[in-house]
């Protein structure tokens, strides 16, 4: 699943070609998504234009004219291409195809976990997929002292809790492992024992895990591209993520004894981390 860094590689890639752009034109190829596309989605959309792009935790939002916006979650396999003119052949996957005046936005999602939902656009942040998030990885309101609240009484074990879009929205397993590791801590750490100085930490990582993914054009691990064709470059630089047994970059120990990164579960996702460096 496309997680933060991914969709804003898309989002900041969409808005470079097409923002100002017109739709001239949408074919719908299939309706049938997390949510089912109206009879009337191609024709509402036709005739705006483009003004923006935004994202609210993985959600891209597509501002259009006279008040409309178009909410995309690309789930576990969706993703764009941007191309300069319709292919001859579309691939299999291909449902939406949104002519522009200057190019073609190709919708391509395989398995149709993602979602596709017009919405008024002053009217986004009511809708209830928005209403319960908490705050994003740049908010100012994300300090230690709103983590530390939101950590208050929890047992359950910090890598979880990152998941949780009320608590900071728009972390995935992928970044949660890979926050924890560059911030010491363990992933099986109640929430209630997080210090302040270590809320501090998680924040500061979590800033600057997902900012150089950001730069790297996000994680290829399954279907994820950029819009133009090309693979996300940040897996190279995982430290723990899809590691077990090999020694994490700034570990110098023993595999012998410690067996190296280690690999849990933890609300049926995969945790990755090491026992040596993270307590």
């Amino acid at each position: 699943m496309p997680e933060l860094p991914e969709v804003e590689t898309i989002m900041r890639a969409l808005e470079a070609a097409v923002k100002g752009d017109v739709i001239e034109r949408i074919e719908i190829r299939q309706r049938q998504f997390r949510n089912i596309l109206s009879p009337d989605f191609a024709a509402d959309l036709t005739g705006r234009r483009i003004d923006s792009f935004c994202r609210i935790a993985k959600y891209m939002i597509m501002n259009l004219s006279e008040n409309l916006s178009v909410v995309w979650h690309f789930g576990m396999s969706g993703k764009f291409r941007i191309e300069a003119k319709c292919p001859e052949t579309l691939q299999k996957h291909d449902h939406i195809i949104i002519k522009t005046n200057r190019s073609y936005l190709i919708y391509n999602d395989p398995r149709r976990f993602g979602m596709v939902l017009p919405l008024k656009t002053d009217e986004i942040k009511k809708h209830p997929i928005f209403i319960n998030l908490g705050s994003d990885p740049w908010d100012k309101d994300l300090t230690s002292a709103y983590l530390l609240h939101k950590f208050q009484n929890k047992r359950i074990a910090i890598k979880p809790a990152l998941l949780d879009q009320s608590i900071i929205c728009g972390i995935g397993n992928i970044y949660a492992s890979e926050i924890l590791y560059q911030a010491r801590i363990n992933p099986k750490r109640p929430c209630e024992s997080i210090t302040a100085k270590e809320a501090e930490r998680i924040i500061l990582c979590t800033r600057q895990v997902l900012e150089k993914a950001i730069r790297a054009g996000g994680s290829s691990i399954h279907d994820y591209k950029h819009p133009d064709g090309h693979i996300g470059y940040f897996q190279q630089s995982h430290c723990v993520y899809n590691k077990k047994g090999l020694r994490c970059p700034q570990c110098r120990c023993a595999l012998s004894k410690t067996g190296g990164i280690q690999k849990i579960e933890q609300s049926g996702r995969s945790t990755f981390y090491c026992a040596t460096l993270q307590q």
